[in-house]
Parts: C-alpha cells; structure tokens; sequence
C-alpha cells in the first residue's frame, strides 16, 4: 500500500510559474516545501496503516540531496517513537522505484511525499496487471468521512459495453470497511470472494490471460456477490 501525502509538496509550494530574466530569458520554478506539522500528520497515517497490515512502514524520500527530504526523514523517524510495533525502514526514491519492479513482496507499506507518491502508485499499480484492480482512498483528518474509489477514473470511452472490471471498485469498499470503519473481518470476506473468483479463472478483458474465462464486468460483479454470499 503507498500512503501518498495529497496536499502539499511541489504541486502547492510558492513560489511557482515561468518567469523571465531581465535578458527575456524564461526560467520554470516549482517549490518542493513541507513543513513538519504536514509530515507529522501524514507520517501518522502511514504507522496506523501498518499497524493493521503486517507492521512494516518504508519512508520513501531523497535526502541524500534534498532539504526537503531531509526533514521529512527526521520527522518521520520522531513519529515512528510513538509506534514501537511498527518496523520503519526509509529507502531513497530511485532504488525504491527499482525494488518494486525487482522485489515488490518486500513492501508492506510505502509512506512518500506527493511527487514521489504519485509516480511509484502507478508503478505499482502495474504490479498487478491493470489499474482496474487497484483500490484507492483520499483520507482526511482521523475520524472523518474519506473518499474511496479505484485509482483509475471512469473510462467514459467503454462506458454502458459491459466491459469495465468492477474489482477495483469492490475492493474498495473493502479498503473503506478496514481502514475507516475499522470493520476487518467484513473486509476479509470480500478481498476473499474477490480472490476465489479469480481463482475459478474469470477475467475481464484487461486482465484475460491464456486458459481463462472473459466475462463482463455485470458477470464478473455476480461472481463476486456469489462467492461472498
């Protein structure tokens, strides 16, 4: 799971935009800033995410040259006093990119900036086969609502052909029931249903491989029912 920070770092920083020199000579500037509280908030999140998957949180950053990085790995190191149970490791961004493509079972939990979230959830995204499998959650402050959807968004270039692989959508509301409603074993019922479905070889067509049944995304949701009925 990569716990991405939403609401800060270069996307948001100031000073940005394209300026020009005195000579005319235009220079592009994006600010990559956190302050520590930012860090502290995000950082929580990733602990308390662990603590209910396997215990394993990796900082991922670039503070072998950036400030920024710098502090955030600081910060994060202080907050991870408060977990114990939690293992916390920190890992540049290169190799991080790399480990997932070599090695992704590593990870457990991946706790990143924005710019660096943004591109290693795609990446691992793929680990899969296809975004259509990928859950995803932008969460707010600790106890209020979050919003839970797939990482893809709504393909209106298939829409109403019945061709849409409805998992990531499903697991989803798996991911709402055991991160937000603290509710694990009805989680569990459905990432297994999702599981045994694609253990009796149905696929949809983003995911069909040689010796599978492909079926549509109504097909492959009445499956899903089924097995968690």
């Amino acid at each position: 799971m990569v716990i991405r920070e939403l609401t800060g770092g270069i996307y948001f920083g100031q000073p940005k935009g394209i300026f020009s020199d005195s000579q005319g000579v235009r220079r592009g500037v994006n600010t990559m800033a956190y302050l520590e509280t930012e860090i502290d908030r995000i950082a929580r999140v990733g602990f308390e995410t662990a603590r209910k998957r396997r215990g394993q949180l990796c900082s991922v950053d670039k503070s072998n040259v950036l400030e920024v990085s710098q502090l955030w790995r600081e910060r994060v190191t202080a907050i991870g006093q408060d977990y114990p149970d939690v293992t916390l490791s920190h890992m540049y961004v290169d190799n991080c990119a790399m480990q997932l493509v070599r090695n992704p079972r590593q990870f457990d939990v991946i706790l990143t900036g924005n710019l660096f979230g943004d591109i290693l959830s795609d990446e691992a995204a793929m680990l899969t086969g296809s975004i259509g499998m990928l859950p995803s959650a932008s969460l707010g402050e600790p106890g209020k609502p979050g919003v839970f959807e797939p990482v893809h968004g709504s393909a209106p270039d298939i829409a109403g052909q019945d061709l849409a692989n409805p998992i990531a959508q499903v697991l989803s509301l798996a991911m709402l029931l055991r991160y937000s409603l603290n509710q694990s074993q009805a989680a569990e019922t459905i990432e297994n249903a999702v599981s045994r479905v694609l253990d009796q070889g149905l696929r949809t067509g983003d995911i069909m491989s040689a010796g599978c049944r492909r079926v549509g995304c109504q097909e492959m949701g009445a499956a899903i029912v089924a097995a968690i009925n």
